[in-house]
């Protein structure tokens, strides 16, 4: 018993450890991002690898995800005749949850690796130590345009994923099921907000953009200088993105409602 309370007291001072390391490293970070002379041609480089590159998972994830919604979305509705307000319930679970939500994990999973991998790699073959003996820093070089553009690119996929969406739930529900477009169209219209809805989605999807940008790259720049190293910061970085973006999901819903 004495020595499950004493691995449970070194979990939590580790763990208490780490959140201050991540603290530090988000300063540093902050700190370099305006720092001159700033980087544009490294972050439209990052913003082309983090944005572009996601487009195709992007668009195909948010057709298929509003397709099921449009389908399941009609075969609930239709049993009390309500089939009428199916543009309103693909819309705003698209809108308000799934996603910011869905665009944060798929992000995660391909950006965010692809990211810790890179950096990983980097401080694995002494590329950061070299840039640190020619006087250059590698948070304000090699770290702080990856952490911008994965802000500035995850409010832009998480629309993009909302629009295909969109257009799959409108397919399966009028093409498919026979709702009146009108119908389809005016419930959804009239259901969502711009202000509470489409805003609280783009602050879901910039916060979720903070929470992987600063992940990933804390994650590759302290990995262990070896291969096994970076497979663990890599697979880090999808299991504690992943449950991050959850969390907070939760604790922005609970707070703000949105």
């Amino acid at each position: 018993m004495l020595r499950l309370i004493e691995d449970i007291g070194f979990a939590a001072v580790r763990f208490v450890a780490e959140l201050g390391r991540i603290a530090w490293f988000s300063i540093d970070v902050a700190r370099a991002v305006v720092t001159p002379p700033p980087r544009i041609g490294a972050f439209i480089a990052e913003l082309f690898n983090i944005g572009v590159l996601s487009l195709l998972i992007i668009c195909v994830s948010g057709g298929a995800v509003g397709m099921v919604l449009g389908l399941q979305g009609y075969n609930t509705l239709v049993r009390f005749g309500a089939e009428e307000s199916l543009g309103a319930v693909v819309g705003l679970s698209l809108i308000r949850e799934l996603g910011p939500v869905l665009t944060a994990l798929l992000t995660t999973g391909r950006a965010g690796s692809a990211t810790t991998a890179e950096i990983g790699t980097m401080v694995a073959t002494e590329q950061l130590d070299g840039l640190r003996m020619l006087a250059i820093d590698p948070i304000h070089l090699v770290v702080a345009p990856k952490t911008l553009a994965m802000i500035v690119a995850m409010p832009l996929l998480s629309a993009l994923f909302v629009v295909c969406g969109l257009a799959g739930g409108y397919f399966v529900g009028v093409a498919l099921m026979g709702v009146d477009a009108g119908n389809y169209m005016s419930s959804l219209q009239s259901a969502v907000d711009f202000r509470d809805d489409v805003l609280g989605s783009v602050l879901k999807a910039f916060v979720f953009g903070i929470l992987i940008g600063l992940i990933s790259t804390f994650r590759g720049y302290t990995c262990h200088p070896s291969s096994a190293g970076v497979s663990a910061a890599t697979t880090s970085t999808v299991v504690v993105g992943s449950v991050s973006v959850l969390l907070f999901d939760y604790m922005i819903t609970a707070l703000w409602g949105v």
